[in-house]
């Protein structure tokens, strides 16, 4: 490919770095008998078998020695960090942790002692919840469409949220107001009776 200025060279250059194609393609620039610039190219089909032969491979750098845990091991940690992101999530997401300036250390300790029993009740709720649903854990009713999806303790909490206690009498116990039917179910899957609310004993 002959070209009359180096304008083409610099476009394929380019072209070749945004499609990430620039370590296995091979340019030379020359000039013809005339003396006009001409610019040659190819792919290097060496480069392109190596990382053809990668594909579908990537690698994982850990500190864990081979008696601690093998690449089986090592793999099954990676993806479950998923799950960790997630409750960083949950942290900074449904508990409504906003940065607060404290003066003291102690003070830091004394939030985040009351932050992660929060979160844990959090997680331990959505786990029950699953856990309740059986293999599939899934279930409809959280969505206005209705399909069935994991519930999650933010979505659990949502419709939960709406539920009244109506005060115990003299003759009655306490007892909480359900307007969906979707509450009753959770309550069910939390094993929690409407009927009798927990109350500390005093």
């Amino acid at each position: 490919m002959c070209s009359a200025d180096a304008a083409e060279a610099l476009s394929l250059g380019v072209i070749a770095k945004t499609r990430r194609v620039a370590s296995c393609l091979r340019t030379t620039v020359t000039t013809d008998p005339d003396g006009r610039p001409c610019l040659t190219w190819h792919f290097d089909q060496d480069t392109l078998d190596t990382e053809a032969a990668a594909d579908g491979w990537y690698a994982l750098v850990t500190r864990l020695t081979p008696e601690q845990a093998d690449a089986a091991e090592v793999l099954l940690r990676y993806k479950g960090q998923g799950v960790v992101e997630r409750r960083y999530h949950d942290f900074k997401g449904p508990l409504a942790v906003a940065p607060i300036f404290l003066e003291h250390n102690r003070r830091i300790a004394a939030l985040i002692t009351v932050i992660c029993p929060a979160l844990l009740v959090f997680c331990l709720i959505e786990r029950q919840v699953r856990q309740a649903l059986g293999p599939e854990q899934i279930m409809s009713g959280l969505y206005p469409d209705n399909r069935r999806v994991r519930p999650t303790g933010r979505m659990i909490l949502y419709h939960l949220d709406s539920l009244m206690l109506r005060p115990g009498t003299a003759t009655s116990p306490p007892t909480i107001l359900i307007s969906q039917g979707v509450q009753a179910h959770l309550l069910e899957l939390l094993g929690i009776d409407e009927t009798r609310p927990r109350w500390l004993e005093t």
